[in-house]
């Protein structure tokens, strides 16, 4: 019998090589196939059964995170999904164990997305004005995420050599490596061209640290997600926005713009890189509180 680690480690390498998952959902499913043998304490995949399932999933429920709160519905799914798939990964090598068709995943609770409408996405890019370099690069990072409606890690891995500034539009690799067109403004051009004119490194990344501290290192400085985050949240502060944004805010900003102005489901789709059209079904939220306008001003309009 192969023990449940080899075969986790086995799994991991078949979504990198066969599946071609990001770095980024091999560290997710790593993480939360890893939380289920710690608390299981099971030692080979004939010991999975429903029963323990079900209770790994009352475990979870009642799980609360370092800051007191409780695990998030959503969160508790993606653990039960990296299970499912891990179930199916075994049952393709005919190793002997639960099947995956019975565990059901439970539904996400619905939300509303939140975005910035046009006057908050004005304030919070104006808040990034200077002539200093990390101000210029930081206004770019903001006119480009709304710009392009850029998931952060997308933005963090732009090389220099990737943008092309006369044809307004460059590559960029998404999620499963797929590589999709993008597109840009000309603020968004106007931020880009100001911030690269003043660069003096030859750092192939377009996003890079700065520091005041002085550093003989020749490794890379590009920018991490989490830094992209907190200079997100920055100019949101300083721009007087209440609401919680990170970068993601700005995409859905981008999509409910397009939206908004009349574009298409399926072409924000494509612009958005969603391999699925439902996942941009979620931004017809803004287009339904249109029509129901529409409605109220036209529909059985009482004459006076």
């Amino acid at each position: 019998m192969i023990p449940l680690k080899k075969l986790l480690s086995d799994f991991l390498v078949y979504l990198e090589v066969e599946r071609n998952r990001s770095q980024k959902t091999i560290e997710n499913y790593h993480h939360y196939l890893k939380r289920f043998l710690l608390w299981s304490k099971i030692s080979n995949p004939g010991e999975i059964t429903a029963e323990l399932v079900t209770n790994y999933r009352l475990y979870l429920n009642r799980l609360t995170t370092s800051d007191g709160e409780e695990l998030k519905k959503i969160t508790q799914n993606y653990h039960v999904i990296a299970i499912r798939s891990f179930l199916k990964y075994l049952s393709k090598r005919d190793i002997k164990s639960l099947s995956a068709e019975k565990i059901e995943v439970g539904k996400n609770p619905s939300h509303e997305i939140e975005f910035l409408d046009g006057e908050e996405v004005e304030r919070l890019l104006e808040s990034a004005s200077g002539t200093d370099l990390a101000t210029l690069r930081d206004r770019a990072i903001l006119e480009l995420l709304f710009s392009a409606g850029l998931r952060v890690s997308e933005l963090c891995n732009i090389n220099r050599d990737q943008i092309n500034l006369e044809r307004l539009e460059f590559s960029v690799r998404g999620k499963g490596d797929k590589l999709r067109l993008v597109f840009i403004s000309n603020s968004a051009k106007e931020a880009l061209k100001n911030y690269l004119d003043k660069r003096t490194d030859i750092d192939e990344a377009v996003f890079i640290r700065y520091s005041n501290k002085k550093t003989f290192e020749q490794d890379s400085k590009r920018l991490s997600n989490r830094s992209i985050q907190r200079i997100v949240k920055h100019y949101a502060a300083k721009a007087g926005i209440i609401k919680d944004v990170h970068p993601h805010t700005l995409r859905h900003s981008f999509a409910t713009d397009l939206l908004s102005n009349g574009a298409d489901i399926r072409s924000v789709q494509t612009m958005l890189g969603h391999s699925s059209i439902t996942t941009t079904q979620i931004y017809t939220h803004i287009t339904n509180k249109q029509l129901k306008g529409v409605h109220e001003k036209f529909h059985a309009k009482k004459q006076n």
